[in-house]
This record gives structure tokens, C-alpha cells and sequence, in this order.
């Protein structure tokens, strides 16, 4: 008890054994001081309204200037704020804790019965294995954890975050220093030097790393709890984002990637994992197989079924409307791991990460049913395996029920052998939905039922997520209504959404006569598909010129010719609108 002693005696208090230790002033050390003394007479709590009181005995209320003092060793961690109200004491005007209880809190105690807040570190020794290495660098991670907590969120019972960044220097020398004496080859310190990263990359992949072991809730997965969890300030949050963007380190190397979801807000967030083939390498350092992943590229070209979608748009380029946009965002929502994780727990659906739908996207052609497909499959980060489901007639009977089980045959073969979750996009498919004949029924109706009727079947068992593209919704028989989870309309836009239309697929860098008028084009009643192709079937024609300057009759005349060319019934990719 020699330091307690020491400090409820002298009279100096910057020189006592424990000041520096307290990273506060000479006034705040009174006054912690006078609260030890008091704690010594068997008094746990003080009221402030006395302490500054008897410790500035004034008529002029000059104890009042000393409340901010007393607030910063409340946010030091060295004393503890009592009140019937729960206060936070970053948000706390320090006038509010005038009529309070404070008392020292057990890591000041523990200063003033030890002389220091730091354990003492066992003798530096080789890590015996690789486990014991993880070890300590998950308790770094901790450390980060706390230190990230204390600057979002300073309460009474907090350590100050300077004895928490002392320790962890402490801890990262000492990883070092045993590193140094180790002989044994450890993978992740092997990696990290492989792979040049830096000690910001270490701590995110550690955390991510730390994330796979305890199976936790994935709370330092997503993009902003990685950021501050090396991030000191609002500058470092903005300079540390490029950490885990597109073009750094760890994602253009293949170490991280990450899954895209919709938030409650409306925003895109990122939710980081370990790439498989990495974390293979760490958890399993012993083991000599390598794992591979076959690329669903590569396979593709083995196989005449389905054309292999990589697409260049996301949700935030296409035109939605209000309810089709509701639908997808919540469908979009099934990849959070707190949803997907009730839905296991009632029992909706299994342990897949992945979302588990059936649609149909239906509509007249042109107005954007393929290119939503293709976008929503970007925003999730999924590739599309798209089949024409014109293909499956065949001319001897018979060969189209075996088409149909190869459809799904293959769509799983492919899934199982890359090891991804696809989107399964069945475009036209009319012929497949459509009510089954009955009655007196020629051969050719017989097979075409027994086609649908497998079709139903494969559509009842399949998991994952599948789209299919249709004309008509009344023409579908009730049996494959009731076995699509979501069904939306695709609607011709209306004036406001074609001018939207009108505006993203104009040439950004082409000249414009001076009355050129958008609203003008708007008012013609044009779908998305439509609009692009008049677009640029305009533009092929301007280009020719020695003045490539777009005239608005240049774009009415080709309105003009498509219509009356009864360009409805063409096949488009157009822009999902209403």
C-alpha cells in the first residue's frame, strides 16, 4: 500500500509515484485526492456540492469554473458518475453534475493499490504453435475493439483510451519479440510479410479472421465498424476507407471480399469475408491439398444450355417503380446474416447464407423485365446462367421432358462444382406457365403437359434464386402461380419516369441544337426498351455527318418510323419503370 500511502500524503502531487500515470492536471489530482481521503474514512461516494466546497470555500461561486475538471476525470475512467438518472458523460454539461454522487472507480483503486495498470507480462518466449499465436493476435483485436468503443461512446466505467493504446503498443512489441524467437514457421505472420500488408490490412484481416473462429453475429464484418476500428478521427475514417475499396491491397489480391446488401436506410452496405482459398491456408495450415474452386467461366463453354450473365448495371441504374422497388429491396434483404438467421430460427428456411426465392417478372416487351434481372444479380453480387426457353421445343417427342431436367440438371452441376449460388433466369418462358391443356388432348398437347408437369415439379424443389420472364400473367396456370414467392408487373412508364429514361441514355458528349427539349421526347408514349433503341439507332445516323449535332426532329423522326414499323412487338432489353 506503499503508493496509496504516498499519495494521500504528499502535498506536491505532481511528484507522487502515481501522477503520471493519471494523464490529468494538478487540480484533478486534488481532487481525487480528496476522494481517496474520504474513501479511507468509509465514505464510498462524495457529493460534487461538497467536495468543491470544502475544497473552494468561496462566496463568489468559483467552485462552479472547477465542473469541467470533474468531468474529465469522470471520462478518464478514474471516478464513477451516481445518479437515479443515468447519464452519459459525453453528453453531460458539466453543470448537470453539480447535485450528483461521484466515487473512485476500481481501476483507480487498482492504481492506487499496485502503483500501475499494466499486468506484468510473463518472460518473452518462441510461440509453441500457431494457435498461440492466433491467440495473442485476437486479444489485439480486442484491444482495437475497446479503444473504438471509448472514442464513439465515453462512460463512467471506461478505461482512458491512452492506457488502452499503452498496452496495446505493449502487446504488439511483445508479438514481435516472439515472433523473432519463434523457429517454427507461422502461417499468418508468413502471410502477412507475403503479402506486404500493412498494419492497418493485419488488423482488418485479423478482425475478419477472429469473425470465422467465434462464429459471432458478424458485427465487425461490415465496412464502417472495420473503419473504426483503425480509424482515430473523422479524417482517418475518410483516408482509411480506400483500405477496403475497389483497386487496394486486399481486394485486388484476392485476400477479402464482400457481399453488398440493402441497410434499413435505403443504402448499399458492405458486409467483408475472408476469401475461401485464404482462410483455407490458415485455419488448416497443415493440410497439403489445396482448395479449388473451379470458375463458372471456364465451365460454361462445356455446355449448350446457358449463357453466363456478368452484368454492368446495378439497381441504382434502372428506372424502378415504387412497389417493384419495395419488393426488391426486401428481397435483397434476405443476405443479411440477422435476417437469414431468424428465417433459420422459425424454421422458413435452411442454413443457406443465400436467398431462397421464386419470381416472375412480367410485362409487356421493352419495359425492362431481362436488364432488372441482370442489375438486381449485380447489387447482389451474383453472376445469372441465362437460359431461352424457346430451346426446349423439340420436334420428337419425348426430348423436351429430358430438356427440362437437364435445364435444372445442369444449372445444380454448374452451381456445385464452383461452389457459387447463381441467379437461374428463365427468359420467354410463356410456354412452360401457361395453363395445361384438358380434354380431348392430340399427342402433342400430352407431351406438352408431361413438360410442364416435370417444369412444376423442378420448380417446387428448387433452392436458390430463380427468374422467370413472361408477356402475360393471366395466361399462367394456377398450379405455377401459388409456387412463385413474388410476382411483378412491369409497367410502360409514365411521363415523369420517361423523362428520367430520356436522360440517362442520351450521349453525355454529344452536341445539342440549342432547342432540344427532353420534355418534348418524354411526351411520347415509348417504353425503356424502346427509348434506348431509338437512341441508338439516331445516333448511328448523326455520326455520319461533318456536323454530329443532335436535332430533336432527328430523334422525332425515328420515333415516327418506329412505331410505324409496330415496333411494340419487338424483343428489347429496355429499363424497369412503371
Amino acid at each position: 500500500m506503499k503508493t496509496l500511502v504516498n499519495f494521500l500524503s504528499t502535498t506536491e502531487l505532481e511528484n507522487s509515484e502515481i501522477f503520471i500515470h493519471l494523464k490529468c492536471d494538478v487540480v484533478e489530482a486534488m481532487m481525487l485526492q480528496y476522494i481517496t481521503k474520504k474513501y479511507m474514512q468509509g465514505e464510498d461516494d462524495i457529493l460534487v456540492l461538497d467536495m468543491l466546497h470544502d475544497l473552494y470555500p468561496s462566496d463568489n461561486y468559483e467552485y462552479l469554473d472547477h465542473l469541467k475538471e470533474l468531468k474529465n476525470l469522470l471520462e478518464l475512467g478514474w471516478l464513477h458518475q451516481q445518479s437515479f438518472t443515468p447519464m452519459k458523460i459525453s453528453e453531460v454539461t458539466p453543470l448537470e453534475l453539480l447535485n450528483t454522487a461521484v466515487g473512485l472507480t476500481p481501476s483507480f483503486l487498482r492504481l492506487l493499490q499496485e502503483g500501475t495498470l499494466e499486468s506484468d507480462l510473463p518472460e518473452i518466449k518462441p510461440y509453441a504453435d500457431h494457435l498461440e499465436y492466433l491467440q495473442d493476435q485476437f486479444f489485439r483485436i480486442e484491444l482495437y475493439q475497446k479503444m473504438s468503443l471509448i472514442r464513439q461512446n465515453v462512460h463512467e466505467h471506461s478505461l482512458g483510451i491512452d492506457r488502452v493504446q499503452n498496452k496495446l503498443k505493449h502487446l504488439e512489441k511483445r508479438i514481435q519479440e516472439r515472433v523473432e524467437q519463434t523457429s517454427e514457421n507461422l502461417v499468418l505472420d508468413k502471410f502477412f510479410k507475403q503479402k506486404k500488408m500493412s498494419n492497418y490490412e493485419q488488423v482488418i484481416f485479423i478482425a475478419l479472421l477472429r469473425e470465422e473462429y467465434s462464429s459471432s453475429d458478424a458485427s465487425l464484418r461490415e465496412m464502417n465498424a472495420l473503419i473504426d476500428l483503425i480509424s482515430l478521427d473523422e479524417y482517418e475514417r475518410i483516408k482509411n476507407r480506400s483500405l477496403l475499396e475497389e483497386g487496394s491491397n486486399l481486394l485486388s489480391n484476392g485476400i477479402i471480399d464482400y457481399e453488398e446488401m440493402l441497410n434499413p436506410f435505403g443504402g448499399i452496405s458492405r458486409a467483408f469475408y475472408i476469401v475461401d482459398e485464404v482462410l483455407q491456408s490458415i485455419i488448416h495450415p497443415h493440410k497439403s491439398k489445396k482448395v479449388t474452386r473451379l470458375k463458372l467461366g471456364a465451365l460454361i463453354e462445356e455446355q449448350d444450355i446457358f449463357e453466363l450473365i456478368e452484368s454492368d448495371t446495378s439497381l441504382d441504374d434502372v428506372v424502378l417503380n415504387k412497389h417493384t422497388q419495395e419488393t426488391l429491396e426486401n428481397l435483397m434483404k434476405q443476405v443479411d446474416k440477422k435476417v437469414s438467421s431468424r428465417l433459420v430460427e422459425w424454421g422458413i428456411k435452411d442454413k443457406k447464407s443465400g436467398i431462397d426465392a421464386r419470381i416472375i417478372f412480367y410485362g409487356a416487351a421493352g419495359t425492362g423485365k431481362t436488364m432488372t434481372a441482370y442489375s438486381l444479380a449485380k447489387s447482389l453480387k451474383r453472376q445469372v446462367l441465362a437460359f431461352d426457353c424457346s430451346k426446349i421445343l423439340s420436334m420428337y417427342v419425348g426430348e423436351s421432358e429430358k430438356n427440362v431436367r437437364k435445364i435444372f440438371d445442369t444449372f445444380y452441376d454448374l452451381s456445385a462444382k464452383t461452389k457459387t449460388e447463381p441467379i437461374l433466369l428463365l427468359n420467354e418462358a410463356d410456354q412452360f406457365l401457361g395453363a395445361r391443356s384438358s380434354g380431348n388432348i392430340t399427342g402433342s398437347d400430352q407431351m406438352h403437359n408431361q413438360m410442364q408437369n416435370i417444369f412444376l415439379e423442378q420448380i417446387e424443389k428448387f433452392r436458390g434464386m430463380l427468374i422467370a420472364t413472361t408477356n402475360l400473367l393471366e395466361n399462367i396456370d394456377k398450379a405455377f402461380s401459388r409456387r412463385f414467392d413474388y410476382k411483378i408487373e412491369f409497367k410502360k412508364p409514365d411521363l415523369a419516369q420517361r423523362e428520367i429514361l430520356w436522360g440517362k441514355m442520351l450521349p453525355k458528349s454529344a452536341s445539342y441544337e440549342k432547342a432540344f427539349s427532353i420534355k418534348e421526347l418524354a411526351s411520347y408514349s415509348l417504353t425503356g426498351g424502346q427509348i434506348n433503341l431509338i437512341v441508338k439507332n439516331t445516333a448511328y445516323k448523326v455520326a455520319v455527318r461533318d456536323e454530329p449535332v443532335f436535332y430533336l426532329q432527328d430523334f422525332i423522326d425515328e420515333i415516327n418510323r418506329e412505331k410505324d414499323a409496330n415496333f411494340d412487338s419487338e424483343k428489347s432489353v429496355g429499363f424497369l419503370t412503371k
